[in-house]
């Protein structure tokens, strides 16, 4: 478990640190000695665009980051835990910040339980990266997605440096799902799989375009296909009888948006697209300010979110299911800020 012991609008404009000057960047994982943090970091020492690698957790992050350290590449490890301002030291000059912080689910937790814990830590976290990295592009894993964005946003927004293109939560575990279960189904390369995943970050709201696949389904293929995507999350729950939940997977799903990411930013690379959740005015009309599309990433974060394209009368369905959760979530997650409820 990570926990700490304890709008007005304003665009930060990027600035990036030496190391991104350098053509490598500064990324900082909080939560880095967890399930999801430390198979993350392990990935991210293997990035050539990463200069150094910060890590912070409440505890075990030094020995964390000593381990990792010892691996033949280039970028440097540093681990702090909260003593001697140590998450100012992780945070200071960072380009990319990465959060996987917060409690995994376990049977028999209810979003709430999930909710209140995580959103806690969430909302502490961005009130430091606030103060002290205020330019770097913000990744958000922690669970419920949908909510903690919308947390770190208001965060920022009391802060006066919100810009949007800078806060991104990373989908890129339901596009991996997809895209494996898809192959199984038909005998293909996985890794030769697009399959574009939108909406949010759990339950129906997760909607994934399998009709913008290339594939055909039969009715029942995209009812099971759908519902195992959307509920993926439950079958490792499930499977690891109450030790955890998707972690490897994730740690798997997020080193390769932080590459993607390390790409635009860094390298300047062009159409570089990853699904993600976002401010996005697709679905403004109905009062709902985040939503996940595809996403394009550029030196300043999201540089476009590209609209849905067309749907099928079943992702019609998936779409109408989907709103109205996700508008709870959203509200959920900015009420949290103003009220701490």
């Amino acid at each position: 478990m990570f926990a700490f012991k304890p709008s007005n609008f304003g665009v930060v404009k990027r600035a990036f640190s030496s190391s991104a000057a350098a053509n490598a960047a500064k990324v900082a994982v909080l939560g880095a000695a967890g399930g999801i943090g430390q198979p993350l970091s392990l990935l991210l020492k293997h990035n050539k665009l990463i200069s150094h690698l910060s890590l912070y957790d409440i505890v075990n992050t030094p020995g964390v980051a000593a381990d990792i350290s010892h691996i033949n590449t280039a970028s440097k490890v540093t681990g702090y835990v909260p003593d001697n301002d140590g998450l100012k030291l992780t945070l200071s000059d960072s380009d990319i910040i990465v959060i996987p912080a917060g409690v995994p689910r376990k049977p028999g937790m209810t979003r709430d339980d999930l909710f209140y814990t995580n959103a806690g830590i969430v909302k502490e976290l961005a009130e430091a990266a606030a103060q002290y990295a205020p330019k770097a592009i913000m990744a958000v894993i922690s669970n419920p997605v949908n909510s903690t964005v919308p947390i770190v946003s208001e965060v920022y927004k009391k802060h006066n440096i919100y810009d949007p293109r800078r806060i991104i939560g990373i989908t890129t575990l339901d596009v991996v799902r997809a895209s494996r279960f898809v192959s199984e189904l038909k005998g293909t390369d996985p890794s030769n799989e697009k399959i574009t995943v939108v909406g949010g970050h759990s339950g129906v709201t997760i909607i994934p375009l399998l009709s913008q696949s290339g594939h055909s389904f039969t009715d029942e293929e995209l009812k099971t296909l759908t519902h195992r995507i959307q509920f993926g999350g439950d079958e490792v729950v499930k499977a690891k009888a109450g030790t955890g939940s998707a972690t490897l997977s994730m740690a798997y799903a997020a080193s390769c948006f932080v590459d993607s990411l390390l790409r635009a930013l860094v390298k300047g690379e062009k159409g570089i697209i990853e699904p993600s959740y976002v401010k996005s005015n697709l679905f403004s009309s109905d009062n709902i300010d985040y939503f996940a599309s595809n996403v394009e990433l550029g030196t300043e974060g999201v540089a476009k979110v590209h609209p849905l394209g067309k749907l099928s009368a079943y992702e019609k369905e998936l779409l109408s299911a989907a709103l109205p959760e996700l508008k709870k979530n959203i509200a959920k997650g900015a009420d949290f800020v103003v009220s701490g409820k």
